[in-house]
């Protein structure tokens, strides 16, 4: 049987793209009945993207063809650990320091459920995504191995140059997380950056040639600044608007590199009152609102579904009504009789804001929600 969509595979979840790996193996899955692999490659990729349900599910079936597997142990008392159910994933540390007794992954684990393993501390490791320091390891992202190559290269040739010649502007496409440059607009592209013939093209953002090519080169330089949620706004400016197919072409491959952030990460954390007075313009970015759900409810997917009241969290003023959903239902649930903070992704139904939820924060009874920090 052919290996390759397993190699890719291996090499999207080492450049973190579970996402991508996950429809790639799904697509593929007559052809992987009964293989260990396949079933803990999918079970970690859900694992690392938060789909706690289907990693679970994913883990159990490869544990019927293999018991003692130490990435299956791993993953599976990484789901422990997660839940708060510190006793199960302490016998599974046990188990896999009995076949390896040198492994730092279960004994770091088996320190921290000692000294900090209570549920407050395991939830912020969760939102925070420190939790993955403990799931079975995925290897050094190559194009971080390359960029560090090249960064290297080109800081020994800005060296030895520097003396000769002053240093030249900064580019958008190269920078610390990736090399952009295949995605650089060609001279052509910025020459004529506009669609000739609209009679096809619904365009919400009626653009100059000025305009389309700085809203790309914003995307490419937010994007190399870890402002995603930023990147993202631009490359939805340039989508909507009336930009040639082959701008609009190289934007979307741009967000093929956008990541996923956690509670800590997120820059340019955009308003209820922004998002909601032009949806169009921040589809698909990230958001951390504040405030209480109602009417929650269990779909027959498995997936879980409420309104969340943006901005009750202090029972005074509700900025607005968002359906919110996610995939697998929150555990632990999420108690509508206190203030909760989502992190979540815009998403239209109909035209219609709504959230795809990735992350919760709830504090104990009576505590409140801490304060944002100030970002971009």
């Amino acid at each position: 049987m052919s290996r390759s969509v397993l190699d890719t595979a291996h090499l999207l979840i080492k450049r973190r793209k579970f996402s991508l790996a996950i429809t790639m193996l799904e697509s593929s899955s007559e052809s992987y009945v009964n293989d260990f692999d396949y079933y803990i490659t999918l079970a970690i990729s859900c694992l690392y993207v938060g789909d706690v349900g289907n990693a679970f599910a994913y883990f159990s079936k490869a544990r019927e063809i293999k018991l003692t597997d130490t990435n299956l142990l791993l993953g599976q008392a990484a789901i422990f650990l997660r839940r708060g159910d510190t006793d199960r994933a302490v016998q599974y540390y046990l188990e896999i320091l009995n076949n390896e007794p040198g492994n730092t992954i279960a004994k770091d684990a088996m320190e921290f459920i000692r000294k900090d393993g209570d549920y407050t501390n395991i939830c912020k490791m969760v939102d925070s995504g420190k939790i993955q320091r403990f799931y079975p390891p995925i290897g050094l992202n190559p194009d971080i191995i390359r960029n560090c190559v090249l960064v290297g290269l080109l800081a020994g040739a800005f060296i030895s140059l520097g003396i000769v010649f002053a240093p030249k502007p900064k580019h958008p496409s190269i920078g610390p997380r990736a090399n952009l440059e295949k995605l650089e607009l060609t001279s052509q592209e910025k020459k004529s950056p506009q669609e000739k013939d609209l009679s096809s093209t619904v365009v919400h953002y009626l653009l100059d040639d000025a305009s389309i090519n700085k809203s790309y080169e914003d995307a490419m330089q937010c994007f190399q600044d870890k402002r995603d949620n930023a990147s993202q706004v631009e490359i939805n400016r340039i989508l909507n608007s009336n930009a040639t197919f082959s701008v609009k072409q190289k934007a979307t491959t741009l967000m093929t590199y956008l990541a996923e952030p956690t509670f800590d990460t997120l820059l340019d954390n955009y308003t209820y009152a922004q998002v909601s007075s032009d949806l169009t313009l921040y589809t698909d970015c990230w958001v951390v609102w504040s405030g209480r759900i109602s009417n929650s409810v269990n779909l027959q997917n498995g997936a879980w579904r409420c309104d969340l009241l943006v901005g009750y969290e202090d029972m005074k003023n509700v900025e607005g009504i968002v359906q919110l959903t996610f995939d697998v239902a929150p555990a632990p649930a999420i108690d509508g009789e206190r203030p909760v903070r989502i992190l979540a992704k815009v998403g239209g139904d109909s035209g219609r804001l709504v959230l795809s939820g990735k992350s919760v924060y709830q504090p104990l009874n009576g505590k409140p929600l801490p304060e944002i920090k100030a970002q971009k």
